[in-house]
């Protein structure tokens, strides 16, 4: 198989030929930036139905995970006197708190 070059015409373009050229051109930009308008549009009303099907889903997860403090907490919210002596201040330090149970 053989591929001939075949030189462009020496007479050039017409003004009919770069109008119509122009015209296509234009055309083609402003479908291409439609259907990028449309496909952006898409990808988001997607994305934000996923989100919501998401968080729709784990509310009870979240609702349990709310419920389950950690028992530090859960102590120092209901024991005012221990509020009171700790003043709500961290300053430095480390401590090993032992549970016996």
């Amino acid at each position: 198989m053989q591929i001939k070059f075949m030189p462009p015409s020496s007479g050039g373009n017409s003004l009919l030929q770069k109008v119509v050229t122009f015209v296509i051109t234009t055309v083609l930009v402003i479908l291409a930036l439609t259907f990028s308008v449309v496909l952006v549009g898409i990808v988001m009303v997607v994305g934000v139905l996923a989100w919501s099907y998401l968080w729709w889903k784990t509310r009870e997860l979240r609702k349990r995970m709310r419920d389950f403090a950690p028992r530090a907490e859960r102590t120092r919210e209901h024991d005012p006197i221990r509020t009171e002596a700790m003043g709500g201040e961290v300053v430095e330090g480390e401590v090993t708190r032992v549970d016996v149970s």
